[in-house]
């Protein structure tokens, strides 16, 4: 299998990590040689309830029985799709009422940033340094990363940056923008939190030239953070916000959500303003409400709080340079990005999945399982620690 999935499968880096996964549960990935992972990366924060979760399972099984696509989005009354946004409605707050569903996360930014422009009548878009909203050419068009956008230019016009939490970059927001986009926590820079009631002074700005605030919610959204969604811990609200990842409990789907005046605006001149064929595709809508059902139900979103502080009480060591982020969206900062590859290659030959980030080469992604438990955690950063010993040998 291994010869075909290089031969026949497009791959994303020249090195994949190639596991061959025989089965998935809870928080273990098993591979076809019979060997056991204990999982803290969870899909890159894709699987909230862990893999293969029984209500997940339970609804995706009901649906399959009862039908599949049946029409384009927005065509037919659908009871999943129907369900999924009404409880979303319920758990944001005002004006947050009206969803549209997606395929993926990266579609949700597209469709939130045509969305933007359609409410407002302007073009600029103005984003963050280092930021990360996904890869479709929309999307990468706001992306601050020049080194991973250069091949692909010309991207879309009008787009400006601006240095995330620096407060003298806030007049770059003007009547000519019509909205910024930003990261509640920004992801791929190395999970950094917007500090000093930034993200409130951004929101004033906004307000005050009348361009909307975009909140990316990919990474933290769905309980990830201790609240469902990342800006609830810094009291601000978005005109419209971003989600993906973890709400469909594994399988694939986006959304963006804003008010019922400006989502309308994308029914008509023109008619069809965003459109996709397979948003709201019942089994995965389904498997998205039994994914927030149970995140709201339950307690795993105030106990991704205190496992944070088992991390960090866990994760004490020399190599160990800063531990960013909050709740379960750490990143252990090491010196070097030998070091930090060292230490997820190690892990991995030792039953532990780790991760990297996007743009920052000396971060370890640790974004498990909302329902990991505290066992599970003390066990892998057991073997983080003795593998942090091992690099610390090799560099005497």
């Amino acid at each position: 299998m291994k010869k075909d999935f290089f031969k026949y499968q497009a791959q994303t880096t020249p090195h994949p990590l190639a596991m061959e996964v025989s089965h998935a549960e809870g928080s273990y990935i098993y591979s076809t040689n019979g060997k056991k992972y204990l999982d803290f990366v969870a899909g890159v924060s894709a699987c909230s309830l862990g893999h293969k979760h029984p209500k997940v399972v339970h609804a995706v099984k009901e649906q399959l029985d009862k039908y599949l696509h049946v029409m384009v989005y927005g065509e037919y009354i659908q009871q999943p799709a129907v369900a999924l946004t009404k409880l979303l409605a319920s758990h944001l707050p005002d004006p947050l009422e009206k969803t549209y569903l997606t395929n993926s996360g990266t579609e949700a930014i597209e469709g939130s940033l045509k969305l933007a422009r359609r409410v407002t009548g302007r073009s600029q878009i103005i984003s963050a340094k280092h930021a990360y909203h996904g890869n479709t050419m929309g999307s990468m068009s706001v992306m601050g990363y020049e080194e991973r956008k250069r091949a692909f230019r010309p991207l879309i016009p009008d787009v400006c940056f601006i240095t995330f939490n620096a407060e003298e970059d806030i007049h770059k927001i003007t009547e000519k923008t019509a909205a910024v986009i930003l990261e509640t926590i920004q992801g791929g820079a190395g999970f950094i939190e917007p500090q000093n009631g930034y993200l409130k002074k951004i929101r004033e700005r906004c307000d005050k030239v009348e361009a909307l605030l975009i909140l990316d919610e990919i990474q933290p959204g769905f309980g990830r953070t201790g609240k469902l969604f990342g800006f609830q811990n810094y009291d601000i609200i978005p005109d419209i916000v971003v989600m993906g990842k973890g709400m469909g409990g594994g399988l694939p789907i986006g959304a963006f959500t804003a008010s019922s005046n400006m989502m309308d605006q994308l029914q008509d001149n023109p008619k069809l303003g965003h459109i996709t064929t397979f948003g709201g595709n019942p089994v995965i809508a389904a498997a998205a409400l039994a994914t927030l059902q149970e995140i709201t139900d339950s307690d795993v979103m105030a106990a991704s709080l205190k496992k944070e502080k088992i991390f960090r009480s866990l994760l004490v060591h020399p190599l160990i340079t800063e531990i960013r982020g909050l709740g379960l969206m750490l990143a252990i900062i090491t010196p070097s990005s030998e070091i930090a590859n060292e230490i997820i290659t190690r892990c991995q030959d030792k039953g532990l999945i780790l991760f990297w980030l996007l743009f920052e080469p000396k971060a370890i992604r640790i974004t498990p399982p909302l329902t990991i438990s505290e066992q599970e955690i003390k066990e892998g950063c057991d073997i983080i620690l003795d593998v942090l010993d091992e690099v610390k040998g090799l560099q005497k």
